[in-house]
């Protein structure tokens, strides 16, 4: 009887052990994943870029080398990519993809394309001299997921992997219907996996995966941020078929609009304050000169209450980013009306929104090899970003030289230099003059009047002449 048993539980070990073979892996059979994976990662590519992010409390600019997972969506080389390698005041460049992998890779520059406003999707436009016909993604049509459901995802494993393509199975956790259909998966999301492939059990591409804007990024405007969702083809199909323009020097979108104020919301206790009501608002803190905002009238303490008659709300310090994502989209040369209250009365303006002036990314700079220093002019969106009026002028330390006069004097990057030497400095062509005329003069100490975030003081440049090398 014993050895019957022995035998029966030995064949049901092998009959559970074959069938572990064949099992559906969270829905998904071994074969079914070969036939995804074999079909699809061919069209996932490596994106590297740069970009730099310039610290709002100190004004350093920090250059910054990235990845992210592109999708190729047309044989000519449209690749889509994740949303977050284009933010507010971090345009990147020096843009390269590699398609292709285990020794048959293709390096090829790329172009930024403008980012759509309604999903959290970058498009580049890969650049080649001859015509090419690469492996890329195809979105099945009206694709509608169920609570449940298994989905496949292809990303990239990280560089200490070699970008190996990888795949990973999970569910789709929940379903948002507003404001627009949105599919939740049910684990959390490895990064290089994010702008990925999504295939459900049938072996269909029905989206990518992805999160929505933050709140940084304006993301009360859309559906929920942080957690992964699947971004079904029909939101963004409309852009493979019809790609987005070029992104214009300046930022993502082309010329932006622009007011010229500096804003904080209408914190509620701001608004008690002043006896309005508790419902949001903009706060002009300041009105920067010849811009549109003065133009129009607008005076600092105005809160305006809606623009182009939408009104707006914020209360909160994140909340401020929709209002400008809101004015730059209203566009350059128009105008429209503006409501504000002024001493707590309703106040109707016009104002016609001009182009945002030059950004940092466009400014002029200057290497200094006296002194070790790499400057920028100071453009209206470090302005903006150091809060910084008209009145201050200067040029803005970019980089130090390590070891150099400057560095042991104690500058450092986001310092700003509005003296050198007696010599007042108003741009980089007066700091490029004062730093000719002192290195002629070869004065023993040479001082530099700076701010450095709210304070000014004084910086004693000891240099050696005798050993600078011009």
């Amino acid at each position: 009887m014993r050895r019957k048993e022995a035998a029966m539980s030995s064949s049901l070990w092998v009959v559970m052990t074959v069938m572990a073979q064949f099992m559906p892996a969270d829905g998904f059979t071994q074969s079914t994943i070969a036939k995804a994976y074999a079909e699809w990662a061919p069209a996932i590519a490596l994106v590297q870029y740069s970009s730099e992010i310039t610290d709002p409390g100190s004004g350093e600019t920090t250059k910054r080398d990235s990845s992210a997972l592109g999708l190729v969506v047309t044989p000519g080389g449209l690749v889509m990519a994740p949303g977050h390698m284009q933010l507010e005041n971090a345009e990147p460049f020096n843009v390269a993809i590699t398609v292709g992998h285990s020794g048959s890779e293709q390096k090829f520059e790329a172009e930024v394309l403008k980012k759509p406003d309604d999903i959290n999707i970058c498009f580049l436009r890969i650049q080649s001299d001859t015509p090419l016909n690469l492996p890329c993604a195809t979105f099945a049509r009206n694709m509608r997921m169920a609570i449940g459901e298994p989905v496949l995802l292809i990303g990239l494993y990280s560089e200490n992997l070699d970008y190996a393509r990888g795949i990973y199975t999970c569910r789709i956790g929940g379903i948002l219907e507003k404001p627009r259909t949105t599919y939740c998966i049910d684990s959390s999301l490895r990064f290089g996996f994010v702008g990925g492939p999504v295939i459900n059990a049938q072996g269909r591409l029905v989206g990518v995966v992805g999160f929505d804007l933050t709140p940084a990024e304006g993301g009360d405007l859309y559906v929920r941020s942080g957690h992964p969702l699947v971004y079904q083809a029909d939101l963004f199909r409309k852009y493979i078929e019809s790609p987005p323009d070029k992104t214009a020097e300046g930022g993502p979108g082309g010329e932006d609009a622009w007011l010229g104020i500096f804003t904080q919301p209408l914190y509620d206790d701001f608004a008690e304050y002043w006896n309005l009501p508790k419902e949001g608002g903009i706060v002009v803190s300041s009105v920067m000169a010849g811009s549109p905002a003065e133009q129009a009238g607008l005076q600092s303490g105005d809160v305006i209450v809606s623009i182009n008659s939408i009104e707006v709300h914020p209360r909160l310090d994140r909340e401020v980013v929709g209002f400008t994502k809101l004015v730059r989209e209203i566009g350059v040369g128009k105008t429209v009306p503006l409501r504000v209250l002024r001493g707590g009365k309703p106040l109707d303006l016009e104002i016609t929104l001009a182009a945002r002036p030059k950004s940092a990314r466009d400014a002029g700079e200057y290497k200094d090899e006296v002194f070790g220093l790499t400057v920028r002019e100071l453009t209206t969106d470090v302005r903006i970003l150091l809060n910084l009026g008209e009145d201050v002028k200067g040029v803005i330390i970019r980089r130090v030289k390590s070891g150099s006069i400057a560095n042991l004097a104690g500058m450092r990057p986001g310092v700003i230099i509005m003296e050198l030497g007696r010599n007042p400095i108003a741009s980089l062509d007066d700091f490029k003059k004062a730093v000719a005329k002192l290195a002629e003069e070869k004065p023993k100490e040479i001082s530099a009047f700076c701010r450095a975030g709210a304070e000014t003081g004084f910086f004693r440049l000891e240099p050696r002449w005798d050993a600078i090398k011009r």
